[in-house]
């Protein structure tokens, strides 16, 4: 019970993060957009802070989920990794690119949210530097600096986010652009199927 009760609280999280942003995100409204009181809430987290400590652990630990791949072939590792972070679920309904947008706003000014944030990143471009570095070893992609090519994936990644929630532009075409890039870099005809 309790586990759900948390869930539901993170769940309203969401949903008032994506409706009206950080700065409108208060335990009254994360109760109206859940079953909760606020006397429920503030039972479970005493501040607004270690409540979004928690909130981004969640979207922190379902993202890390959404990067786990079994294929053993670095070619099909990169192509799940971009399936992972250009593709959602369920778009409609978890918000994830405007939650993780208002977080990142007060990166600034919230260290724990930043270091989050750095921690993040720092797992993402040691995925992609290792699927690279392994590409590589195997002989499918051209000799290249893995490091390099991880900071140029995050970091398009991190402006295609950006422009979905900012500008409404479709994750498809950064995935196709940076896809192209790579063709470019590592030698990965992207489109192709994998033959052992």
């Amino acid at each position: 019970m309790e586990s759900e009760t948390k869930s539901e609280i993170i769940d309203g999280t969401n949903r008032v993060l994506c409706k009206h942003g950080y700065a409108g995100l208060t335990m009254q409204k994360i109760a109206d957009e859940s079953s909760m009181t606020t006397a429920a809430i503030h039972y479970h987290f005493d501040t607004k802070e270690e409540l979004l400590n928690v909130f981004l652990d969640n979207l922190i630990e379902r993202f890390t989920e959404q990067l786990a791949s079994e294929a053993t072939d670095p070619r099909e590792r990169l192509r799940a990794f971009f399936n992972a972070v250009f593709t959602s679920s369920n778009p409609d309904a978890n918000g994830f690119p405007v939650a993780i947008m208002e977080l990142k706003t007060q990166a600034p000014f919230q260290g724990l949210f930043r270091e989050r944030f750095l921690g993040l990143d720092d797992m993402m471009r040691e995925v992609v530097a290792d699927i690279v570095a392994d590409g590589i070893d195997d002989g499918h992609f051209e000799e290249t600096d893995p490091d390099e090519v991880a900071r140029l994936v995050t970091t398009t990644i991190n402006g295609a986010h950006v422009r979905k929630v900012a500008l409404g532009e479709p994750l498809d075409e950064t995935h196709h652009v940076l896809e192209n890039t790579l063709e470019l870099h590592l030698g990965w005809p992207s489109g192709s199927e994998v033959v052992a």
